[in-house]
């Protein structure tokens, strides 16, 4: 019987299951650290020869030195990261910090040395100085970072920080006092504050980074952690860290992509067990191995999830100084990537 091409087809087509589009899965950008512990323990040991022979005026260009490297082995979509910041800005910015930071605290101190030890003026001035130092932290993070990410490129397009002292420095001394009065119960809401404060008035080039994180997502985390803390010896506190890590990268955004961060509390745990290993049976001769570990570990851990696309970025370079780096210096605050 001859068959009709037409009813074949037909017959085909009812009989083939139809097809469905198929979702494509978001990309995902990893970032990568390249460095090495001999590489950067041979920086390390020059440095530390030249700061001993220029009593440690040499510490500034030392840093910078560290920071190049640091950047340079850190890979993004196939491009390597630069620093271009000068030992010279890091110097300068110092001497500013001793006028500015130095100057009060050092009025204070002879004006402590006069009164008596016993007395209320002694202790309203130990009170000065203990708000000068904690109204500085606030100006020192904003000005800090306003200083490293304008001296940080990738593809040759600068970053930049454009957020205000003064927003943060409310923030920041709002969020101290009310940690304060609730007996650190507002900490988790005041950490939110700031990430969305640094992270939301940073730039690449002419894009504006963005962060919708909310601190009532962590709030009961750091509830739970806070209960954990006797039973756990204060170990808990290492996941809790993790998680803020991976939540923070969850809601930072860059136009359509987000971060991811994949760090967990028994990897943390891990890197800093086998770092504090090395640190103690070498002597701290190990530190370079575990800058470098560190690095790994936490950059390997960090992707972009999503799409993005940087061919319409361009350049706005903002002006900043050192004087914000001299003053986290002072102030012993960790801003640094190595």
């Amino acid at each position: 019987m001859p068959i009709d091409g037409g009813s074949l087809a037909t017959t085909l087509a009812s009989q083939t299951p139809a097809l469905q589009p198929q979702a494509h899965p978001s990309p995902v950008s990893a970032i990568g650290f390249h460095g090495q512990g001999g590489t950067l323990f041979g920086i390390q040991i020059v440095n530390l020869f030249l700061i001993i022979i220029t009593l440690g005026i040499y510490s500034f260009w030392s840093r910078v030195r560290v920071r190049r490297y640091m950047l340079s082995q850190t890979e993004f979509e196939g491009d390597r990261f630069a620093y271009h910041g000068t030992g010279r800005e890091l110097f300068n910015g110092w001497l500013k910090a001793m006028l500015i930071f130095a100057l009060p605290l050092t009025v204070l101190g002879v004006l402590q040395a006069w009164a008596d030890m016993e007395s209320g003026f002694y202790a309203l001035l130990q009170i000065l100085a203990y708000m000068i130092a904690v109204f500085f932290i606030p100006i020192a993070t904003v000005n800090a970072r306003r200083y490293r990410l304008s001296r940080c490129s990738w593809r040759g397009i600068r970053f930049s920080f454009r957020g205000g002292v003064r927003d943060f420095v409310n923030i920041y001394v709002k969020g101290w006092l009310l940690t304060l009065i609730t007996f650190g119960l507002y900490y988790p809401i005041w950490q939110n504050r700031r990430q969305s404060f640094l992270l939301g008035d940073s730039y690449f080039g002419n894009q504006r980074l963005a962060f919708d994180g909310r601190g009532k997502d962590i709030f009961l985390g750091f509830v739970l952690h806070l209960l954990l803390t006797l039973p756990t010896l204060g170990l808990c506190w290492v996941w809790y860290g993790a998680r803020v890590q991976r939540y923070f990268a969850a809601h930072t955004l860059f136009q359509a992509a987000r971060f991811r961060s994949s760090a967990t509390g028994g990897g943390i745990l891990g890197l800093w067990l086998v770092n504090a290993l090395l640190f103690v049976f070498t002597l701290g001769l190990a530190w370079s191995w575990i800058t470098v570990r560190n690095a790994r570990y936490y950059l390997g851990h960090l992707a972009v999830v999503g799409d993005f696309d940087v061919t319409n970025v361009t350049q706005e370079a903002q002006s900043a100084t050192a004087t914000g780096e001299g003053l986290s210096g002072f102030l012993d605050l960790n801003f640094d990537l190595g």
